[in-house]
């Protein structure tokens, strides 16, 4: 198919030769990676411009997208999941002949083809459709199914063997149908949650039941629990695909697995704890994505984005964006790489884990039980002729100051801390050893941030403000937008989260005040009072822009 596509492109002048030769070895290099994603991935032409290409090549219809109303369960049922995915192919249903039609990433497959016809006992009509649609309307076949966790959940309940079955490498979530019921409720719960957007999965073992709760939207929410004599299968199995050692339950462990679910790839991080009740399990949800944010997508108001492009913009020095856990920051750090990537940069990183693979940009994965920790890997970077580093965390001494001596010799820094608003940050520092004057000379900026949820558009409901609540929180607007809830947002009244910033950036007294060590309150009240505006006030003026409420902001803030 690469050679056909190849002569179909240069043929019809949709890219120029060159840049098909690097799109050529790109996919030569990329094991399971098709020409067509790569010539999509680098933006060099778009799926529907491929399809048709392709099908007006070969005299076949174009397929821009498949709906759910051109699927028959009937057919789709007698079809094995896994030839689908592994051809990319789908029957539709049949056409005025009665032959079916089949949507085909790679129509020259006669193969499959044939396999399809034996198959359905029908003639078949082979038609062209982008991998990506093909997979989109196969996951969303699955959704559109009956609930897969309370499904599972009825057989696990009714079946009295629960085999584990230790199966290697990835799996797809929605190929289910012929498991072993233990295999099914473990897939479909992280199924639920990939299609109700949960960020992290609990599993909670207490002295006659398991809960299960998902974070979505950084709330915890009930999800179905399965009953409490299975707890031993469900936990082995989630081990097995971590490898984990399922004999061991008396200590803490952490592993992690990949899964893909339709057409979406998850690096899910697992944590095992033990309690008086067994071992609690928390499964945090990664998607692998190539799709980064712009900065501009992520809340900031005009002001504090202007800034903070002007410390992007600064040959050297240190930017750290902190916060707690979940809170965005390595989002945002992604962003900030992908504004200031060009060909003239060399732009490495250290992380742990790899969660969005970016273009142009070198990514490195820490092994700490290997010794490779980042304060290690830092110090290979500095090697590496960098211009701009990023840090996924900073962790110890030996980091830091590794992170200092980067930032004075010339380079950009970006890094994250885990505290409470953006002054703290130098009093973490300190803490970790590093000597106050070599913080003043290389930390340029500071950017604490939190996630509040966005009211849903759908069912948001305006609300006068009192005076006395105007003039206590400094809001301008007399009247705000409270959650309401509908079925577009699970009846929370909310949808998505964006961030609320406190941005310091690191002027003379600023610098002459760290290097003195004065505390990070009078540190904070200097820059609030040189303009910074803080975590509460950008909150407070995206409830006064409709986009939030005064309760969300007060959960992630001090009112």
């Amino acid at each position: 198919m690469s050679q056909f596509l190849s002569s179909v492109l240069l043929k019809r002048g949709l890219v120029e030769q060159p840049e098909l030769l690097e799109a050529e070895s790109l996919a030569l290099a990329q094991p399971g990676k098709s020409l067509s994603e790569v010539l999509v991935e680098r933006e060099l032409l778009t799926d529907l411009e491929i399809v048709r290409a392709v099908a007006e090549e070969l005299g076949l219809e174009a397929v821009d997208e498949i709906p759910q109303v051109e699927l028959d369960g009937e057919m789709l049922g007698r079809v094995p999941l896994e030839f689908l995915k592994r051809h990319l192919l789908l029957p539709l249903k049949s056409d005025a002949d009665d032959a079916v039609r089949v949507a085909m990433a790679d129509p020259l497959m006669v193969h499959p083809l044939d396999d399809v016809r034996r198959l359905l006992k029908r003639d078949v009509r082979p038609m062209v459709a982008s991998p990506k649609s093909i997979l989109s309307a196969i996951a969303s076949f699955y959704e559109a199914q009956k609930d897969l966790a309370q499904k599972a959940i009825d057989e696990v309940d009714d079946d009295s063997g629960y085999d584990v079955d230790e199966t290697e490498g990835s799996e797809d979530l929605l190929d289910i149908a012929r498991k072993a019921p233990i295999i099914k409720l473990v897939n479909s719960l992280i199924y639920e949650a990939v299609k109700q957007r949960a960020s992290d999965i609990h599993v909670e073992p207490y002295e006659k039941l398991i809960k299960i709760r998902y974070r979505i939207d950084g709330i915890l929410y009930d999800a179905p629990s399965p009953p409490k004599h299975v707890q031993s299968a469900l936990i082995s199995r989630i081990k097995i695909l971590s490898n984990m050692n399922i004999a061991e339950t008396r200590l803490p462990q952490d592993g992690r697995m990949n899964i893909t679910a339709g057409s979406r790839k998850l690096d899910i991080r697992v944590s095992i704890l033990p309690t008086a009740y067994g071992e609690r399990v928390v499964m945090r949800l990664l998607e692998k994505s190539e799709k980064v944010l712009q900065l501009t997508d992520l809340g900031f108001l005009p002001g504090m984005l202007e800034q903070f492009e002007k410390l992007l913009a600064q040959p050297h020095g240190i930017i750290l964006v902190t916060g707690p856990t979940g809170s965005g920051k390595s989002t945002t750090l992604y962003s900030a790489l992908t504004t200031i990537r060009s060909t003239t940069r060399n732009i490495i990183t250290v992380e742990d884990p790899i969660e969005n693979q970016i273009r142009d940009i070198s990514q490195v994965q820490v092994k700490p039980k290997i010794g490779f920790t980042f304060a290690e890997g830092l110090r290979s970077i500095l090697r590496q002729d960098p211009d701009v580093i990023m840090v996924g965390e900073i962790r110890d001494h030996e980091t830091a100051e590794i992170a200092v001596q980067a930032s004075l010799t010339g380079h950009l820094v970006f890094s994250t801390l885990h505290t409470n608003d953006s002054a703290g940050a130098v009093t973490r520092l300190i803490d970790m050893g590093v000597e106050p004057f070599l913080i003043a000379s290389s930390v340029i900026g500071i950017l604490a941030q939190r996630l509040v949820r966005v009211l849903c558009g759908d069912c948001r409901n305006p609300v006068p403000v009192a005076p006395e609540v105007r003039a206590a929180y400094g809001m301008e607007r007399d009247a705000m937008y409270v959650a309401k809830g509908c079925d577009r947002c699970r009846n929370t009244g909310y949808s998505g989260r964006k961030g609320i910033f406190e941005l310091l950036t690191v002027n003379e007294t600023i610098r002459e005040m760290i290097a003195t060590r004065r505390p990070s309150g009078a540190i904070k009240g200097a820059a609030i009072e040189g303009g910074m505006i803080t975590l509460r006030k950008d909150g407070i003026r995206k409830v006064d822009s409709g986009l939030t409420t005064l309760e969300e902001v007060a959960r992630v803030t001090q009112l």
